[in-house]
C-alpha cells in the first residue's frame, strides 16, 4: 500500500468512526453547513454537486431549496458517513438527491453539469487542491458558483505541530492547512483555476480542549500531513519524542479552562 493509499484509508476510518458527527461536542458542523448554504444563492431547478458530502448537512437542505425540478448529487469516500446521510434522506422523503460512494479525486462528471459545487470542511483533505479546483471549474456551468470552507493555517494547533515535527525530524513538513491557509492563498488558487468574483468571509471561533487530549494519534498525524512519505520512515524513538514534545508544549499552553484552540473558518465562494 502506498503512502497515499494509506492516507485515504485512514480518512475513511477516521470519518467513518464518527457516528455522532452532526452533534460532536465542541464542533459547529450544522452551523457551518447553514452558513455556506446562505453564502450562495440557490434557485429552484438547479443542479448541485456536494463534494465530501458526509452526513448530508449541505446536500439535504440544498435538495429542499432546489425543489423537485432540481437535483443534488453528494459524493463521499466514507461509507459510514453516507449511511447517516441516507437515513436522514429517507426520513425527509427526498427524491431529488443521489449519493455516490467514491473517491472524488478520481471520480469525474461531465463538463458544465452543475450550477453550484459545494465542499464544506473537506477541501483541505485533497492531495492536489489546484487540480481539484480546476476539475470543479469544468463541472460548473458558466456563471456557476464554487463554495467551500477551510481553516486558517494557524488553526487547530497546526503551527505547534509543524514546529515539533521540524525539531524532531530536522526538516519542515507541509501541514494540511497551508495551501488554503490565508485569504490570499485561497484567492491565488481560485484565480489559477480560472474563477472570478471571489468572496471570502472569516468566521472567528474557538474552544477550550481538555488537556488530557495531549497525544497525537498516528491517524491524526498522517491526515494532518497528508500521508507525507517521511512519516512512514519515522523510527519508534522519533515517534516517542514527538509525543513527549507535544505533551510538554500542550501542558505549557494550558490554562485552568483547558487548552485554547482556534477553530476559525474561511467561507469562500467564486464564480466561473
Amino acid at each position: 500500500m502506498t503512502d497515499q493509499d494509506n492516507y485515504k484509508q485512514q480518512l475513511r476510518e477516521f470519518y467513518g468512526s464518527r457516528t455522532a458527527y452532526d452533534h460532536e461536542e465542541g464542533t459547529r458542523h450544522p452551523l457551518e453547513a447553514k452558513l455556506i448554504l446562505e453564502f450562495v444563492p440557490l434557485d429552484s431547478g438547479q443542479k448541485i454537486l456536494d463534494v465530501a458530502t458526509g452526513t448530508g448537512l449541505v446536500a439535504i437542505p440544498a435538495a429542499e431549496k432546489v425543489g423537485s425540478d432540481g437535483y443534488v448529487i453528494g459524493i463521499d469516500i466514507t461509507p459510514g458517513m453516507l449511511h447517516q446521510a441516507r437515513q436522514k434522506i429517507a426520513a425527509a422523503r427526498l427524491q431529488n438527491i443521489e449519493l455516490i460512494e467514491a473517491d472524488a479525486e478520481y471520480f469525474n462528471f461531465s463538463d458544465s453539469s452543475f450550477d453550484v459545487v459545494f465542499c464544506c470542511e473537506a477541501i483541505v483533505l485533497f492531495p492536489d487542491i489546484l487540480t481539484t479546483l480546476q476539475k470543479w471549474y469544468g463541472y460548473l456551468k458558466t456563471g456557476g458558483y464554487v463554495a467551500f470552507t477551510c481553516p486558517p493555517e494557524t488553526a487547530y494547533m497546526a503551527s505547534l505541530q509543524q514546529r515539533i515535527y521540524a525539531k524532531v525530524l530536522g526538516e519542515s513538513l507541509p501541514h494540511i492547512l497551508e495551501p488554503l491557509g490565508t485569504p490570499e492563498k485561497c484567492r491565488n488558487l481560485l484565480n489559477q483555476a480560472g474563477f472570478r468574483d471571489i468572496e471570502i468571509k472569516i468566521e472567528p471561533s474557538g474552544r477550550y480542549r481538555p488537556v488530557r487530549d495531549s497525544r497525537l494519534s498516528g491517524t491524526v498525524i498522517n491526515i494532518n500531513f497528508k500521508g507525507n512519505p517521511l512519516l512512514s520512515k519515522l523510527s519508534e524513538e522519533q515517534l516517542n519524542q514527538l509525543q513527549v514534545e507535544y505533551k510538554a508544549e500542550i501542558e505549557n499552553l494550558a490554562t485552568d479552562q483547558g487548552l485554547w484552540e482556534d477553530t476559525t473558518k474561511f467561507f469562500v465562494r467564486a464564480r466561473k
